[in-house]
């Protein structure tokens, strides 16, 4: 379950300065678009890795989400997109808090509109490829950290954190 109260990630890494020095709590260096309406959004984290390739992230985000967030590695390719406005719509439908994409979104006026935080590199009007390769529920590293399935994420406007636990408030 996500934390009832929004933490703001800022405050975070003030109050936990012994978990940075630990590395339990990681921030991501700041390349990513803030998308959809959900600003603030944490969650434990579900991993996959998938390259120009979106079979996979939709099978994902049909499952009930109970606030969890999706990272997917998406090899950080700038030539089609991996996510688009259907799947964001079933995602928040099924629960979902959010969704990061090392890569790129489409849709976007469709995603903005949707109850869920969407973080990506940029948008790109060419679909993905659909032949189903990937990898599930496996360490990914993205934006100079090492993610792994069951941690958490916590996002706002200031950034986003990985945790090896949840977070108190």
């Amino acid at each position: 379950m996500a934390a009832a109260l929004p933490l703001a990630t800022a405050e975070a890494c003030d109050a936990n300065p012994h978990l940075i020095t630990s590395g339990d709590l990681r921030a991501l260096q700041p390349i990513f678009q803030i998308y959809g309406r959900r600003q603030v959004f944490s969650g434990p984290i579900v991993t996959l890795k998938v390259f120009e390739d979106n079979v996979l992230v939709r099978e994902f985000l049909e499952e009930r989400g109970n606030g969890r967030v999706l990272v997917v590695d998406g090899g950080g390719s700038m030539r089609c997109a991996i996510l688009g406005g259907n799947p964001v719509q079933q995602a928040q439908n099924n629960g979902w808090a959010g969704i990061i994409i090392n890569g790129c979104i489409r849709d976007v006026d469709e995603i903005n509109g949707c109850d869920i935080g969407v973080r990506a590199l940029a948008s790109h009007p060419m679909k993905a490829y659909k032949k189903g390769m990937g990898e599930k529920h496996v360490p990914v590293n993205i934006a100079g950290t090492r993610i792994c399935d069951g941690e958490w994420l916590y996002a706002d406007t200031d950034g986003i954190l990985i945790s090896q636990s949840e977070l108190s408030i």
